[in-house]
C-alpha cells in the first residue's frame, strides 16, 4: 500500500471541504501541497504576490457563494415580529424615506426580495458600491444621481445588508440629517447600531427580513408624486446634466468623464467589473452602470489599494470554468495599478482575456504633465520638489503587458481609446491593457495640487 503523504492529506482534506480553486505562492515546503491539490482535481492558480492571492481567493468565495464549510452553514433566521411592526410604523410616518442596499443584500441573494420591496413600497433606493446589481442601476427607483442629497434629507433609512462605515460617511452630520431613523437589517449582531443607534433592529438574513417586511408593508405604497421624489428627479437631473457636458468634451487630454462616458458605451450589460483608485473608483461608481448582482468588485469597506487584478484574475477564472462567456473588465487608477500591476503575467499565463483600463493622470488624485515635471526635475532634488501625490508623467503602463504577450494599448484620443476597447472585447483569447492618459488635472483635487504648483511657477 503507497504512503499517503502530509501533503496528500491535506489536499484530501480541502477537497472535501469542496474547495474548487487554491490561489498561492509556492516554495519549499508547500510545492508538495499545490502539486498534491491539482492531482486531487482543484485548480491552483499560481499568482506573483501573496496579497493578491488572498483577494483572488475572497472574490472566488463572494461569486460563487461557496465558503470552506469547517463548520455547518448558519440556519435562516428571522428578525423579532416586534421589530418588524416598529419598522413598518416607522416607514409609513415618512415623509423622506430611502433604502440603502449594500454588499450584504448581494452576498444573501436576496436580489428578488429586494426588488419586490423596493417595487411594492415605491421607495426611492441608493446601492453601496458592492450594492450595485442587486437592483440594476437603470431601475426608475436608484438615486444613485442625487446620492449627496437623498442622504441628507432622508428622514427614515433601511440599510439592507449595508454599514454605516466611511463609505456612508458613519451616518454622521452634515452628511446626514441629526434626526435620521436608521431600520437596519444585517445578519451579523454586532453591527445593529454601529455609530448610529437603529431606531429598528432587525437581526437576520436579509432575504427573510425583507419577506416578512413585505408580509406587513404590502398594503401601503409611498406616493410617486410627493415632494420628496420631485426633490430627488430635479437634483438627479441637474446632476445628469453636468456630467453629460464633461463627458462630451473634445478638448484632450481627456477628462475621467469623457473616458468613462465612450467606456460605458462599449462595455457589454453583463460584465463584471473590477475596479480601484481614488477618482477612477468614485467617478466610475456613477459613469459605469451595473444591471446584474455580484458584477462589481472594487476595494469596499476598507478601501484597499492593490486588490483590483486578483479580483480580476478569480472572477476571470470562474468565468473560464463556467464558460459563461461574460468579460472581466479592471479599471484602475494608475497608482492603484501600481500595488499588483506584475499580476498580468498571471493573466498572460493561464489566458485569461481580462480588459485592464489604466486610467492614468499621473499621479495620486492628481499628477502634473511632462512639462511642468521637466521644469520641476531643474530645481533640484525631486525628493523634496515633486508634489507627494505626483507619479511618473505618462507611463508606458502598457508595456507591462506587452512584455507577457498580452495587448498593450497606448490611448490618447476618444477614437483610440473606443478602437482599442473594442478590439480588445473581441479578443477572447488573451488579456489586454488600455493605458488611457487623461488630463491631471481633470479632479476635483487638482485645486490643491495647483496651489502646491504655483508656489514654483507663479500662477497657474
Amino acid at each position: 500500500m503507497d504512503e499517503v503523504t502530509g501533503a496528500q492529506l491535506i489536499a484530501e482534506a480541502l477537497k472535501s471541504q469542496n474547495v474548487e480553486y487554491m490561489f498561492g505562492i509556492v516554495g519549499v515546503p508547500i510545492i508538495e501541497v499545490a502539486m498534491a491539490a491539482q492531482a486531487a482535481g482543484i485548480k491552483y492558480v499560481g499568482m506573483r504576490n501573496e496579497q493578491a492571492a488572498c483577494y483572488a481567493a475572497s472574490a472566488i468565495g463572494y461569486l460563487t457563494g461557496r465558503f470552506v464549510s469547517c463548520c455547518p452553514a448558519p440556519p435562516v433566521s428571522q428578525a423579532d415580529s416586534r421589530e418588524i411592526t416598529q419598522a413598518v410604523r416607522l416607514l409609513r410616518a415618512a415623509q423622506r424615506p430611502l433604502i440603502i442596499i449594500g454588499k450584504g443584500a448581494a452576498y444573501a441573494r436576496a436580489e428578488k426580495e429586494v426588488r419586490e420591496l423596493v417595487e411594492v413600497t415605491g421607495i426611492p433606493f441608493l446601492p453601496t458600491p458592492m450594492g450595485k446589481g442587486v437592483l440594476s442601476d437603470d431601475h426608475p427607483n436608484c438615486v444613485a444621481a442625487a446620492r449627496s442629497r437623498a442622504l441628507l434629507q432622508a428622514d427614515v433609512i433601511v440599510l439592507l445588508g449595508a454599514r454605516l462605515n466611511w463609505i456612508l460617511h458613519f451616518g454622521f452630520p452634515p452628511r446626514f440629517s441629526p434626526h435620521v431613523k436608521i431600520i437596519q437589517v444585517d445578519l451579523c449582531a454586532e453591527e445593529l447600531s454601529n455609530n448610529v443607534r437603529a431606531a429598528s433592529a432587525l437581526l437576520g438574513d436579509i432575504g427573510a427580513v425583507v419577506r416578512q417586511l413585505l408580509e406587513t408593508v404590502r398594503s401601503w405604497r409611498f406616493p410617486s408624486d410627493s415632494q420628496w421624489w420631485l426633490t430627488l428627479k430635479e437634483k438627479m437631473t441637474a446632476n445628469a446634466q453636468i456630467s453629460k457636458s464633461l463627458a462630451l468634451q473634445s478638448t484632450l487630454p481627456m477628462n475621467y468623464y469623457t473616458a468613462f462616458h465612450h467606456i460605458s458605451e462599449l462595455l457589454p450589460k453583463d460584465c463584471i467589473i473590477v475596479s480601484e483608485g481614488a477618482n477612477t473608483m468614485d467617478i466610475g461608481r456613477t459613469m459605469l452602470l451595473n444591471y446584474l448582482p455580484r458584477h462589481r468588485l472594487d476595494a469596499g469597506t476598507f478601501g484597499t489599494m492593490g486588490v483590483g487584478p486578483g479580483f480580476a484574475i478569480a472572477a476571470a477564472v470562474l468565468e473560464q470554468t463556467q464558460k459563461s462567456a461574460q468579460r472581466v473588465v479592471c479599471i484602475e487608477g494608475d497608482s492603484a495599478f501600481g500595488f499588483s500591476g506584475m499580476e498580468v503575467e498571471t493573466m498572460c499565463r493561464y489566458k485569461l482575456p481580462i480588459i485592464i483600463i489604466v486610467i492614468n493622470n499621473n499621479g495620486i488624485y492628481s499628477g502634473v504633465d511632462p512639462k511642468t515635471w521637466k521644469e520641476m526635475e531643474k530645481m533640484g532634488d525631486m525628493t523634496t520638489i515633486a508634489p507627494p501625490v505626483t507619479l511618473l508623467p505618462e507611463a508606458q503602463y502598457e508595456q507591462v503587458m506587452s512584455a507577457f504577450g498580452g495587448r498593450g494599448y497606448l490611448v490618447r484620443t476618444v477614437e483610440e481609446l473606443r478602437s482599442a476597447l473594442q478590439e480588445s472585447l473581441d479578443n477572447t483569447q488573451m488579456p489586454s491593457l488600455l493605458n488611457v492618459l487623461i488630463d491631471p488635472a481633470s479632479d476635483l483635487f487638482n485645486y490643491l495640487q495647483a496651489s502646491r504648483i504655483s508656489t514654483y511657477f507663479g500662477a497657474i
